[in-house]
């Protein structure tokens, strides 16, 4: 059985926990490595049994916790080339063992194969993942994208299950605090995907047979996870998909996340 876990997800920190019976990995370490060890530990799992850390992209929340923890546990790394030179470049590979571009076909860790696509966000070399399990199902993970790329639709179809950004609701980023931008940074091709953004996405992964949609990454200034729900499950249900039949929705807490989901 595979295991998938969101140990922190918001603009503050992001990280994500797959597993199989050959061990696990990360999709981020964003946090530190205090609060990430606690996170691991509240769901049972121990550092010494991850195989390795996949980085989506440079951007503090994350790679927080990257440096101290990839080096304690002798972690290998692995990250698009853009972003592998941007950490190595600001000193967050300090004392990390082990760090690897991606390989086109992919690799092999935990029993599992991970694949990268790129994303599109103000960064050097954004990607998401997608895991492909022994038993031939696929969990995909896509944040921080202004747009959903072709690269990442075609990557991400047939997933199933995705963690799915879904950062802002647009009314309360237009009305808060943000200067003018900041907003237009977060709205643009190369910032984040809106509530609405996500639940256009996800109706199409649930049409193309996806059952479990995870909303992560969600701002804590400029949504919450009632709205960003609602989004989606509207969306959802007015293409006629029904919620506990044909797929399942759940948000992601920003931090310590301790529910589970076992495929």
């Amino acid at each position: 059985m595979a295991r998938f876990c969101t140990l922190c997800s918001s603009s503050s920190g992001n990280s994500t926990y797959i597993g199989y019976a050959g061990g696990g990995i990360l999709i981020d370490a964003g946090t530190n490595a205090k609060r990430l060890t606690a996170a691991l530990d509240a769901i049972g799992v121990e550092p010494q049994s991850l195989q390795a850390i996949f980085i989506t992209h440079e951007h503090a929340d994350h790679i927080g916790a990257l440096r101290v923890f990839a080096s304690r546990y002798h972690l290998p790394v692995y990250a698009t080339k853009g972003t592998l030179s941007e950490l190595e470049r600001n000193g967050d590979l300090r004392g990390v063992e082990k760090a690897f571009v991606m390989p086109e076909n992919g690799v092999e860790a935990g029993g599992m194969e991970i694949h990268s696509f790129h994303t599109s966000h103000d960064c050097a070399e954004s990607c998401g993942y997608t895991v492909l399990l022994p038993d031939e199902r696929k969990i995909s993970v896509m944040t921080d994208t202004g747009v959903m790329t072709e690269e990442a639709r075609r990557s991400v179809t047939g997933s199933d299950l995705i963690l799915l950004e879904s950062n802002y609701d647009t009314a309360m980023l237009n009305a808060g605090p943000y200067p003018y931008y900041l907003r237009q940074r977060i709205e643009s091709a190369r910032g984040h995907l809106s509530n609405d953004d996500c639940a256009k996405a996800a109706c199409e992964f649930v049409n193309s047979g996806t059952t479990h949609i995870v909303l992560g990454h969600l701002s804590r200034e400029n949504n919450t996870p009632g709205a960003a729900y609602r989004e989606t499950q509207t969306a959802l249900g007015e293409m006629g998909a029904m919620e506990g039949l044909d797929y399942l929705l759940q948000v992601a807490p920003p931090e310590l996340g301790e529910r589970m989901v076992i495929l």
